[in-house]
């Protein structure tokens, strides 16, 4: 090692005293260089082999003698060993510490995938119960009807036949008034006396029976029912909003429930009204038995009409048209004339299946169309799953009201003080197309909206 070192001196003094002339070192030489100045002290040019525990630091013996007097010492070989051990245990460690977090990573990714398998599950099945709570809703209601029916028959029938006595009393009396006024005027006494004795009889005979007192007894149990139904609804929605909100905070207590928006939802058609927008029909999108009109606002049934060009977004199976425009406004609101006996009116996606006859084309058969079914009831409709409403169609205009980023849809029969029929939600990921299914000697109108559009 000190040859070494002399060698490295002669290099040294060689450099300095031929700088323009300086060889280039290699690189087994600067890795010699950078040992020699890590074994040896600097101080006292001999080997560093003792190691302070107590400073942590490597040190010559000189050293130890001087500066590290009093400090826990040892040689430097020894202390690698012993520490080593220590270093193993932490590698060891090191290394289950690594496996637990690459098997975390892998049961974390794995989570992730489940967390929304079961969210979707999770939604199906309160769907799938709350539909159940609709049918027997409506289930009730139906045998609710039908004993109003029964109640109206009945009343129907004692008003018809106090309606049909009336009349014959009436008649009766009238007739019975007109014998005493002529004999009022009768000049002989004997006939007077003769007629009078069978008359009275008659006459006080109908005025004991007296007149039925007029009375609208018969139309109290439907504003009692009326009454009973609105409390139970209040009591209901009362209850459903403390059990939901149970539900939420116990089942999912770390989770923040989405806002409501149903506080700040228009009311009113005036303030539906503010979210307007203006659709047009899609001429190439309608089936051969389908006319559209040239102000694309209006369509109809017209089976004489020969075979439409073809397109690839017609509908060749089913008598159904697409707007042109996609609906993705936070708000979107449109209303259509409906007239006939059935009809359609749905939001789908455009990739609709166009050519088949299956579900797949079907407005509200597939998971990408939700639709309102019209006949002389009403029906929702959304992956061949259908819910029918109790509600009778008393008007043509229908409103459909989209809230794209909250997914909800509205569908409403429009009035000043708007009907709502049925509110749908979904998780909506690209823009919804209106379109309709029409059916015989039916025709749908777009509303013009244009006035109102903000």
């Amino acid at each position: 090692m000190s040859g070494l070192m002399g060698v490295q001196q002669q290099q040294q003094a060689a450099g300095s005293s031929q700088p323009l002339n300086k060889p280039k070192r290699s690189r087994l030489e600067l890795e010699l260089e950078e040992y020699v100045a890590d074994e040896w002290c600097k101080k006292h040019g001999v080997k560093m082999d003792v190691y302070c525990c107590t400073d942590d630091q490597i040190i010559c013996s000189r050293c130890a003698l001087r500066d590290h007097r009093g400090h826990s010492i040892g040689l430097v070989e020894k202390e690698r060993n012993t520490k080593q051990v220590a270093m193993r245990n932490i590698h060891a460690q090191f290394r289950e510490m690594i496996q637990k977090h690459e098997n975390s990573l892998k049961e974390y990714k794995k989570l992730l995938s489940n967390i929304s398998e079961e969210a979707r599950d999770t939604e199906d099945s309160s769907e799938a119960a709350i539909v159940c709570v609709i049918d027997t809703l409506q289930r009730d209601f139906r045998l609710l009807r039908e004993r109003i029916r029964s109640h109206e028959e009945a009343a129907v029938s004692r008003v018809k036949h106090i309606l049909d006595f009336l009349p014959v009393k009436l008649r009766e009396m009238k007739k019975r008034e007109a014998q005493l006024s002529c004999l009022a005027e009768t000049q002989s006494n004997a006939s007077f006396l003769q007629q009078w004795s069978s008359l009275r009889h008659l006459c006080e005979k109908d005025l004991q029976q007296g007149c039925p007192e007029f009375s609208q007894d018969a139309l109290l149990p439907f504003t009692q029912l009326k009454e009973a139904v609105w409390q139970f609804k209040d009591q209901l929605e009362e209850f459903c909003e403390q059990e939901f909100a149970s539900l939420a905070q116990s089942a999912l207590p770390a989770v923040q429930s989405r806002p409501t928006v149903r506080d700040t939802e228009p009311k009113t058609r005036e303030e539906f009204l503010k979210y307007a927008c203006d659709l047009s029909l899609n001429p190439c999108s309608a089936h051969d038995q389908l006319t559209v009109f040239p102000d694309l606002k209006k369509v109809k049934i017209s089976k004489l009409r020969g075979p439409a060009s073809p397109h690839p977004e017609r509908f060749s199976v089913r008598r159904q048209v697409m707007c042109r425009e996609g609906l993705r406004a936070d708000r979107c609101y449109f209303e259509v004339e409906v007239r006939g006996e059935k009809a359609e009116v749905a939001l789908t996606y455009k990739g609709i299946n166009r050519k088949s006859g299956t579900h797949l084309s079907a407005l509200g058969g597939n998971k990408i169309s939700w639709s309102l079914d019209i006949s002389n009831t009403y029906s929702v409709s959304h992956k061949c799953q259908s819910v029918q409403l109790t509600m009778l169609r008393c008007r043509p205009t229908i409103g459909v009201y989209l809230q794209f980023k909250e997914g909800a849809l509205s569908f409403y029969e429009v009035a000043e003080d708007m009907m709502l029929l049925y509110k749908m939600e979904a998780k909506f990921t690209e823009p919804l197309y209106p379109a309709f299914w029409l059916g015989d000697r039916t025709s749908i109108t777009i509303c013009d909206l244009k006035q109102h559009r903000s």
